[in-house]
């Protein structure tokens, strides 16, 4: 039998920085596969697309808006609500536990009252983020959660928002296909700029910034 490898989050941070990332075949698989697509998902955020209907729904929701308050539950809410095909094992859910802790991973989390409804996670290098994986118990709110992670990470002047995989229905929120070759190029320039993730705003703040983002899709 082949000795399981035992990865590292410092390997981990160091793929990514590479352009690659790590998923697992399915929730049992016990080993790490890394991908490097040669069509990037890129989401824009200079300046973001939001659509205006999101823009409106933020306004007049009740909900609850934070970073990084529930980062294990919003992994495991992922992993749950992608059971049957999904790539986040237990290697996976404990080296970004690890990378959270360090200060790498990042989570957005929306709430009804107490219960969490809706999340994503993903990682930040330089004035890079990679969107990991969102969910939603409730209609919007990944949507929602995206949302807000444009207009944070629009205020604190990254560059780069890694969606890893096109897909249609992210589009919405501007989402370009980019080839590999200028996928690395943009995070070459990303790791080199310093950038923070805006953990000390609260959820006003970055509506605010939200409501004044000019360039919107419809």
């Amino acid at each position: 039998m082949a000795e399981q490898i035992i990865y590292s989050p410092e390997t981990i941070i160091k793929a990514y920085s590479c352009g690659v990332f790590p998923m697992a075949q399915s929730r049992d698989d016990p080993e790490l596969r890394f991908y490097e697509p040669a069509i990037r998902g890129v989401i824009p955020i200079t300046p973001p697309h939001i659509p205006r209907r999101l823009i409106r729904f933020a306004k007049q929701s009740t909900w609850q808006v934070t970073f990084d308050t529930a980062f294990a539950d919003v992994v495991r809410h992922c992993a749950e609500m992608r059971a049957d095909n999904t790539w986040i094992n237990a290697e996976i859910e404990t080296l970004y536990f690890a990378l959270h802790k360090m200060g790498f991973g990042h989570s957005v989390e929306i709430w009804d009252g107490n219960r969490l409804v809706g999340g994503l996670y993903g990682l930040s290098l330089g004035s890079a983020f990679f969107g990991e994986s969102m969910f939603s118990t409730a209609s919007n709110a990944s949507k929602l959660a995206l949302a807000y992670l444009m207009a944070a990470l629009h205020k604190a002047q990254f560059s780069l928002l890694d969606a890893q995989f096109t897909s249609d229905h992210l589009r919405q929120f501007g989402l370009i296909d980019m080839p590999q070759p200028e996928f690395k190029q943009s995070l070459g320039i990303a790791l080199g700029q310093p950038a923070t993730m805006p953990l000390h705003l609260s959820q006003t703040e970055i509506l605010d910034h939200l409501l004044q983002l000019r360039s919107v899709t419809s």
